[in-house]
């Protein structure tokens, strides 16, 4: 430190250690004490030190080991559409998820942004969470998404089963480092020792003039980072099914939950309402699903399109689709890490053309992943280049409303990609 600090001096007259050992002194401690205390740390660190250097270096096959740790979730189960129930919108599926898991497991805690108190969140995706369930598991916390993020180690570390929320997607990047470093990590660092348990909710997505600093789309930032799970379903089933697996899931997860689809109060999003799923339906991660599949004469003829997509791209593809019928797949893919290659190129390979429709910009790198994963493992079924219908290249979401529009992906842009596609 000597070669690259000329301020040591300064900065020794701020040392913490012989302060802290002064303020302990002060209040009653002997010295002998604290050189006791000393001594006993540096023989166990260098005991520690000496173990590790007798141990053998690992085989380079132990580079791949504890990425995830295990899950038990590996099939649907539970009653998806119990009879004689009204459809539910996407907000309440959350909440009733929620209450269920608190219910039954006394470890869960539930805690983020204004997610406390009366109102229970600015969605109201946890309203009566904190009168049912007490102050002590449902609270809020400061505007400190690193501490919502991070604190989730500690508490997985002690037993609890937390689930956080940052109350936008756009709010989420200080707690980045957190989520980057320490949470996605622990499991592979700790050698499968400690993974963090946890689910983090995150609203996301342009909505109603949310404007620059409520409407971000995130995708490509999170799917990057190796240790994580992400989800982003698109209907109320799914997202009970799915946040239930993410429970029982010993890894972390992320929930990206559009709000746009919360109420089903954007013209076309009313399948994102749905029956909900009984308390024992879970679905597991990883699969996508077939919203609508093409007529096998249009397969075969060569006039169909698979279109790969998730979130509020399920209802444009659906709404292009009309103009197009029989001749359309549309598959959701549910979960974006881990991502279900397999059913992707399936698809692909059945249709021979494909689109990718994507709220983020069409330049970030999840959908041009996607398109990358199809060019390299479907070349030869490939009849036309993979096209991605996505949101403009702008630095942010402007707050007008015609801006927004015109910013975003929709229908019309949808379909005008079906019928270039078409024609090759």
């Amino acid at each position: 430190m000597e070669w690259y600090r000329d301020d040591l001096d300064a900065h020794l007259l701020r040392d913490p250690l012989p302060i802290l050992k002064e303020l302990l002194i002060e209040n009653g401690f002997k010295e002998t004490e604290l050189d006791e205390i000393s001594l006993k740390s540096e023989k166990l660190v260098l005991e520690q030190y000496k173990k590790a250097l007798e141990e053998k270096d690992p085989e380079p096959n132990e580079l791949f080991k504890n990425i995830f740790a295990p899950t038990t979730v590996k099939e649907e189960k539970g009653e998806r559409s119990p009879e004689n129930k009204e459809p539910t919108v996407m907000v309440d599926s959350a909440l009733f998820a929620i209450r269920e898991l608190m219910h039954a497991d006394d470890r869960c805690l539930f805690y983020g942004q204004d997610v406390g108190g009366r109102l229970g969140g600015v969605f109201r995706e946890a309203a009566t969470l904190a009168q049912q369930f007490g102050n002590h598991r449902v609270f809020n916390t400061p505007i400190q998404e690193a501490f919502i993020v991070g604190s989730t180690a500690g508490m997985s570390a002690v037993g609890l089963k937390p689930i956080v929320e940052v109350q936008f997607a756009d709010y989420i990047w200080p707690g980045l480092n957190q989520l980057f470093t320490e949470i996605s990590r622990s499991y592979y660092l700790s050698n499968g020792k400690w993974p963090v348990s946890m689910i983090l909710r995150v609203p996301i997505g342009a909505y109603g003039s949310g404007g620059p600093y409520h409407s971000s789309s995130i995708e490509s930032i999170v799917t990057n980072i190796i240790g994580i799970k992400v989800l982003y379903p698109s209907n109320g089933a799914d997202l009970k099914g799915l946040m239930k697996a993410a429970y029982l899931d010993p890894n972390p997860v992320l929930v990206l939950e559009h709000k746009g689809l919360y109420w089903s109060k954007i013209p076309g999003t009313e399948n994102a309402k749905t029956i909900e799923p009984d308390e024992n339906y879970i679905l597991p991660i990883g699969k996508a699903s077939k919203v609508i599949e093409a007529e096998l004469k249009y397969e075969k003829s060569g006039e169909s399109v698979v279109i790969i997509t998730y979130g509020r791209g399920v209802y444009w593809s659906l709404e292009a689709s009309k103009s197009f019928a029989g001749q359309i797949e549309i598959l959701d893919l549910r979960t974006l890490s881990p991502l279900d290659e397999e059913q992707i190129l399936k698809s692909v390979k059945k249709h021979g053309k494909s689109i990718i429709v994507t709220e983020e910009p069409s330049s970030a790198s999840f959908s041009l992943g996607i398109a990358g994963l199809i060019q390299e493992n479907c070349f030869e079924f490939l009849d036309a280049p993979v096209k991605i219908v996505g949101s403009e290249n702008t630095p942010a979401i402007p707050l007008n409303e015609n801006l927004e529009f015109t910013y975003l992906p929709n229908a019309s842009k949808v379909q005008k990609a079906i019928s270039t596609l078409l024609e090759y």
